[in-house]
């Protein structure tokens, strides 16, 4: 059985040393022949990204999407891209109305033909499913507005399996560790 793992972050806005933090985590937690394949970052500190990645030496495939606080980058507002057999959606959610509900976002994900999709911009982490498809926000690495803290999510995907979500949290001493949402 094919097991792939998505990381998912957001809203780093220039909190590097947070960010360098999970991707520690990542190359430490994570064995050899389950590995992290791939990464989206949802906007909110694109530019955090490459020191990050430079002193940590984490490597994986990215899907980038830039934010409403992101300037001077190439990236898209919105993707659509394959991931372990399933089509996702990912965006910022800053153009999605998301503090109003989630309709305009379920709506461009139908759109998609996705069933997974992925956005930040609110900093506080969810999972829940409208209409068959998954809405998963992973917090914010940088600032968050949750009781919970800084957050992250890792996307498990198996053949033939649902989709597994997992939150992650970073304490005080960059500590992390798994929390329920």
């Amino acid at each position: 059985m094919d097991n792939k793992k998505l990381l998912v972050l957001s809203d780093t806005h220039g909190s590097i040393t947070t960010l360098k933090a999970v991707f520690n985590w990542a190359n430490e937690r994570i064995p050899p022949n389950d590995t992290i394949i791939a990464a989206a970052f949802l906007g909110d500190g694109l530019h955090d990204l490459e020191p990050a990645v430079k002193e940590t030496g984490f490597s994986c495939n990215w899907i980038c999407v830039k934010g409403n606080n992101d300037y001077n980058v190439r990236e898209p507002e919105a993707a659509v891209f394959d991931f372990a057999n399933r089509c996702f959606f990912a965006c910022h959610g800053h153009r999605y109305n998301l503090y109003n509900g989630f309709q305009t976002l379920v709506a461009a994900a139908a759109n998609s033909r996705a069933e997974v999709v992925l956005s930040g911009h609110s900093h506080v982490p969810y999972h829940q499913i409208i209409d068959g498809i998954h809405l998963i926000n992973p917090g914010s690495v940088g600032q968050p507005r949750s009781r919970i803290g800084a957050t992250f999510a890792v996307i498990e995907c198996r053949d033939d399996q649902p989709i597994k979500v997992e939150f992650w949290g970073i304490g005080e001493k960059r500590k992390i560790s798994q929390v329920k949402i």
